[in-house]
């Protein structure tokens, strides 16, 4: 089989339509729970268990949200960018490429303007 004894947890995990509904809603924008329930059409207890399995692995990262009210909330990003696997010579090779998600809203902007604006409106 694979050298990598997370294989067949991966494929699992990958396997399930609702992780997969998940990673691919969060690959958009980060996105509370709350949100992933209602855009995946699932229960949020359903969505944790999912994100708990998917951290597990280091497909999703999760940030919060500082509200002024005091009301922080935490977002979650898909960090999954590609899945390939393999069959060559009877044994199965697998890969997985993870981007980096941002520390804060606007970290990717190059123009300061840009970065400020966006850490801005996230405040």
């Amino acid at each position: 089989m694979s050298e990598d004894p997370a294989l067949g947890e991966v494929l699992d995990l990958l396997s399930d339509e609702y992780a997969r509904d998940i990673l691919a809603a969060a690959s958009e924008r980060p996105m509370s729970a709350n949100e992933l329930a209602e855009q995946c059409g699932m229960s949020e207890p359903t969505v944790y268990r999912r994100i708990s399995s998917l951290q597990e692995h280091e497909l999703v990262a999760e940030r919060t949200k500082v509200e002024t009210g005091g009301n922080d909330y935490k977002l979650y990003v898909a960090t999954l960018s590609r899945f390939a696997l393999e069959l060559e010579d009877g044994s199965f090779e697998s890969a997985i490429t993870r981007r980096q998600a941002p520390d804060f809203p606007g970290q990717a902007e190059d123009d300061t303007a840009d970065r400020f604006t966006k850490m801005w409106e996230n405040l």
